[in-house]
């Protein structure tokens, strides 16, 4: 691997770049990246991601073991909760600014504000947090709320899809995935050609977005504790079959592949639907995400060892960056048209929660702008 391209996968840089490619390609060429971009969707959305998710997966499992960052249930379930609230939070802002006008066809637009844009909102969390237990909250955050609105999106779009032999091939594959592990196979190729397959059909017969299938088979592969190290680091358990080890490079160019294919849209609309999108992030999905964590702390949730509420405050506006992930459930959501394009515009203008989040931290000043110099991000 060239220094170029190992310093872009090591710093999660093939995402950005590949959406700046796709606007560029949209405005300048609109029929060739769209031909483009219509060949290659089902492929990358549906099966390469599939892929993505399972490797977040593994890493948030061993995060959650014994010396990692999510240790105990306690800690485990805040980011879900956190999710959880950001979601509804933002779902509610962009819903109250969609029907105090008069464009109701936006109003089933709202699946769009659920995503959160993983690969960005954890590229600005590590620049400014470094490697602090903030990445992993922010990796359950991203797989939480992304699948929240997948969840949503499948059960619209596959309808017609639906089969009696979906929930067989779900109930098959976990038990081969449970007959493989049981029998200790020590490659990870099983799991992913057997039961891998037969849930990604599974999902997709049942009405569930098949870029989740790879989800429930996670548990069953070779993990290790994860203590602060994520998706660039080694871990203590990184063999040739450890599914990050084996998918590190396929991972990257598959999210350089997903930003080609949902990053383009032609840049001309600023209406109602492209104020609704960011307002749902920049304010309800912020706001959602530090009132449900303050009352589920209440209850008796933690925070992460090394996280506090002024880390938190930079994580909840590094959330509402939802631009990759947006542009795919805007694309899922709505047809080709002007409603879309308002969509589209509002899901790229969402970039600017990485300069909330920087703002964040500089108000709180923690991490890159703490006056303690031992508290420092290191990476």
């Amino acid at each position: 691997m060239n220094r170029e391209f190992r310093y872009a996968v090591e710093h999660s840089l093939l995402v950005p770049c590949g959406v700046a490619i796709a606007l560029v390609w949209a405005n300048w060429r609109a029929e060739s990246y769209f031909q483009f971009a219509t060949a290659c969707a089902f492929a990358v959305n549906n099966v390469g991601m599939s892929l993505f998710f399972a490797v977040m997966m593994q890493e948030v499992l061993e995060a959650t073991m014994i010396g990692g960052a999510l240790h105990t249930w306690r800690r485990a379930t805040l980011p879900i909760v956190a999710a959880i609230g950001g979601t509804f939070g933002a779902i509610g802002v962009y819903e109250a600014v969609v029907l105090s006008g008069d464009e109701q066809l936006l109003a089933a637009g709202w699946p769009i504000v659920c995503a959160i844009d993983g690969g960005l909102m954890y590229l600005v969390v590590r620049f400014l947090l470094g490697r602090g237990d903030a990445r992993p909250f922010v990796v359950l955050m991203a797989i939480v709320s992304n699948a929240i609105g997948l969840v949503i999106i499948g059960l619209h779009q596959q309808s017609v899809h639906l089969h009696l032999a979906g929930p067989l091939l779900i109930a098959a594959g976990l038990i081969v995935s449970v007959g493989l592990k049981r029998r200790r196979v020590s490659t990870i190729w099983p799991l992913i050609g057997i039961s891998g397959v037969m849930m990604w059909w599974g999902f997709w017969w049942s009405g569930l977005h098949p870029a989740l299938a790879l989800l429930p088979i996670v548990p069953f592969l070779p993990r290790a504790p994860r203590r602060r190290t994520f998706f660039v680091d080694s871990s203590p358990h990184d063999s040739s079959q450890h599914l990050e080890h084996v998918f590190r490079i396929p991972e990257q160019l598959i999210l350089l592949l997903f930003a080609l294919v949902n990053g383009g849209t032609v840049v001309h609309a600023v209406e109602r639907g492209a104020w609704a999108v960011p307002a749902g992030a920049f304010i309800g999905r912020p706001i959602g995400i530090l009132v449900a964590v303050g009352v589920a702390i209440f209850l008796g949730l933690r925070l992460p060892a090394r996280m506090g509420w002024r880390e938190l405050a930079v994580v909840a506006c590094a959330a509402s960056c939802n631009v990759t992930f947006g542009l795919f459930f805007a694309t899922a959501v709505f047809p080709l048209g002007p409603v879309l394009a308002e969509a589209k515009i509002g899901a790229l203008s969402t970039a600017g929660g990485l300069l909330l989040a920087i703002a964040a931290a500089w108000l709180f000043a923690v991490g890159r702008f703490s006056s303690d110099t031992s508290c420092a991000p290191v990476g």
